[in-house]
């Protein structure tokens, strides 16, 4: 394989920097650049974003290049989920089976350990404060203004990246230069706003450290994902307008009754409460969904500039991470990176990225209303039973999502619709919660598969 060709990485987020390293790996000189200062040196505050959950699909492309170690020096593992009753009681609902967890890490976190990682590859520069303003297809030159030095850049490249997040950049100067690239950028009715339960006052942590804490309420809901220094960052997914919403609650009074009311057994816990709910801004979640990934050959899309979707299934970061993956397999598989390579990576991962933000969705309802459902409980509870007696015909849809990096996001969506579909006719067998788990319903889930 030549080692002559450059390539010019937009974008030193999770995904470019994990990407870099990858091409990097194969001989290519990466040159990345990043519109934001250099995390590491602005005092970046690790916590302050939504927590992210690292599964098999994310650890499977750190692994492909041989940091998952280093990164598991700041995760903490989830074995499951721990459900904040109204009432002030809790259940728990675990993960998978066999000790099957994920992992929280903080974004800045996990962000500067990869941008540490990219740039001890001799093959690797990053240049910060670099804003890409203008993409040249026909050259394939891209330019970046830097506002500090009040410098402009004209970089050529062989091929360019665009890893530069949900407003990509790189991704608008294909939209506005193309003639049929198909767009679509969908926000839900709900925002977020982070918030904290501090450490204890040795450091310890307050609450169940190894699980994802949620505190279901039907039109919104609550989580916590531990942070290595015994804290908590929690998100407050609420909707953005309405009687019951962020634009409603206006004053610190307001705000206090209305956590005293749903979310009672925080208050002690947060006594940063108010601070942290007027200081901290509320934020908007967004869907993308555009085509194509892939311009002339030799301009790519990867990450949330390809497919940006909500969090609700943790799989984000995952996925971003899962795009390295194939990428580096299609490299193996073509020789190098070329255009048969890019066309493939675009026809390959396109339906997946579709199929996630879908899903995403999908489990952002379940986690808001329905994990706090007795009927949806059951239903698990029928699923975990039938997977554990014959695993070879049903897989869980969130284990196929989170733990079987084998079964694609697209493949998943199809079996889990499949799925769905069986149990909705299980749930409405008479006496089914006196008889979940017996035979009889196991003969009825075999008939219906």
């Amino acid at each position: 394989m030549s080692t002559q060709k450059n390539i010019t990485v937009v974008g030193a987020g999770l995904v470019g920097s994990l990407v870099s390293i990858y091409l990097a790996k194969r001989g290519y000189k990466v040159q990345i650049f990043e519109r934001r200062d250099d995390m590491r040196k602005a005092n970046y505050v690790a916590g302050r974003s939504i927590n992210l959950a690292l599964s098999d699909r994310g650890w499977r492309g750190l692994e492909g290049v041989g940091i998952d170690d280093e990164i598991r020096k700041i995760a903490i593992p989830m074995y499951g989920r721990s459900i904040h009753m109204k009432d002030g009681t809790s259940t728990y609902q675990q993960y998978g089976k066999d000790n099957q967890a994920i992992y929280s890490v903080s974004r800045g976190g996990i962000n500067m350990r990869l941008i540490d990682l990219a740039e001890q590859n001799p093959n690797i520069t990053i240049n910060f404060d670099e804003r890409c303003e203008k993409l040249d297809r026909n050259d394939n030159v891209i330019t970046f203004f830097n506002p500090k030095l009040n410098k402009t850049t004209h970089i050529k490249s062989d091929y360019i990246f665009g890893s530069d997040g949900a407003f990509s950049a790189v991704r608008s100067q294909m939209q506005f230069q193309s003639d049929r690239f198909d767009y679509q950028q969908f926000y839900i009715d709900c925002g977020y706003k982070e918030l904290t339960i501090p450490a204890g006052k040795n450091g310890e942590h307050v609450i169940e450290k190894n699980a994802l804490h949620i505190w279901p309420r039907g039109s919104f809901m609550m989580i916590a994902l531990p942070n290595m220094d015994g804290s908590f960052t929690c998100t407050l997914f609420f909707q953005m307008e309405g009687k019951v919403s962020f634009d409603a609650l206006k004053t610190k009074e307001e705000v206090l009754k209305f956590f005293t009311e749903e979310f009672p057994d925080t208050i002690a816990m947060m006594p940063t409460l108010l601070d942290d709910y007027f200081n901290n801004p509320t934020s908007s979640l967004v869907t993308v969904k555009c085509k194509p990934w892939v311009w002339d050959d030799r301009i790519a899309l990867i990450g949330d500039a390809a497919h940006a979707i909500v969090p609700f299934y943790g799989q984000g970061m995952n996925c971003g991470f899962e795009d390295c993956v194939v990428l580096n397999e299609l490299m193996e598989k073509h020789g190098e990176l070329n255009a048969h390579c890019l066309k493939e990576y675009e026809t390959l991962r396109k339906p997946d990225g579709d199929a996630i933000a879908d899903l995403a969705i999908a489990n952002f309802i379940e986690m808001r209303d329905k994990t706090a459902d007795k009927t949806f409980l059951l239903q698990k509870k029928i699923e975990a039973n039938f997977s554990s007696k014959h695993p070879d015909k049903w897989i869980p849809l969130y284990s196929m999502v989170t733990y079987t990096p084998s079964i694609r996001y697209s493949e998943a969506l199809r079996d889990g619709n499949k799925q769905q579909a069986i149990m909705d006719k299980i749930m409405t067998m008479p006496n089914i919660e006196a008889k979940w788990d017996s035979e009889e319903v196991v003969k009825e889930i075999l008939n219906l598969l």
